[in-house]
């Protein structure tokens, strides 16, 4: 069976203030933990510069067990200290491709060339395309062979422009996400209660709302790759 293919952000502020960002950590740890027993992985960043954590998700490094077991992982963290770049792996590898989010994914996922041709890439070639919370900025403007756009007629979800007013964030993100995607043709779909679980299925497009959405999500991707690939 192929590989799962993380992209995270390599942008540490956002704003024009330039507060801090980065990975938001748990995004990536909680996926990972579902998917590290059945597929092999490998993790990219649009620099190969090392990935910056967002502060506010180290937080759950310190109160969350699972969280901070792999934060104590040298082998996991050391993908982040030097990692891979777009232009390192190959679409035809992967079945999959998950980007993980923080703030500072707006800043450097959307709109870039490298990461448009291997979400394309993939998706065409059957595999599935996942996101949460600040991640589906990557899959905005994605042209498939087609010319149709790779969002247009999907149901989706990503963090929502409340959230972002709860977090103090809203005057400092360069775009809203919701209103963003929405324009692309979708049905944007929310939790009823902020910063909860929400995971959308949408083909063979899997959307997560927030921080707290991510292990879902790597549920859905677990689930969708075996039944295209059973054991």
């Amino acid at each position: 069976m192929k590989k799962i293919l993380i992209v995270v952000t390599n942008e540490a502020n956002v704003g024009i203030k330039g507060k801090k960002t980065g990975l938001w950590l748990r995004e990536m740890t909680d996926f990972y933990h579902e998917i590290k027993d059945y597929f092999d992985v490998d993790i990219i960043s649009t620099a190969s510069n090392r990935v910056p954590i967002d502060p506010l998700s180290l937080m759950e490094a310190v109160v969350h067990k699972q969280t901070r077991h792999y934060y104590l992982d040298d082998e996991l963290m050391g993908k982040l200290k030097k990692p891979l770049t777009p232009e390192q792996v190959k679409a035809h590898d992967y079945s999959a491709i998950y980007f993980t989010g923080g703030h500072g994914t707006m800043v450097d996922f959307p709109n870039n060339p490298s990461l448009q041709k291997l979400t394309a890439s993939i998706y065409e070639a059957g595999g599935v395309v996942a996101a949460v919370c600040h991640g589906p900025s990557a899959l905005l403007n994605i042209p498939l062979s087609d010319g149709r756009n790779l969002l247009a007629g999907h149901v989706v979800t990503g963090f929502s422009d409340f959230e972002e007013k709860i977090m103090g964030m809203y005057r400092d993100i360069p775009f809203s996400l919701e209103q963003n995607l929405k324009e692309q043709g979708t049905l944007f779909q929310i939790s009823q209660v902020p910063f909860t679980s929400c995971v959308i299925e949408s083909g063979r497009l899997v959307t997560g709302q927030n921080p707290a959405s991510a292990s879902q999500v790597g549920e859905k991707v677990k689930e969708l790759l075996t039944e295209v690939n059973p054991a």
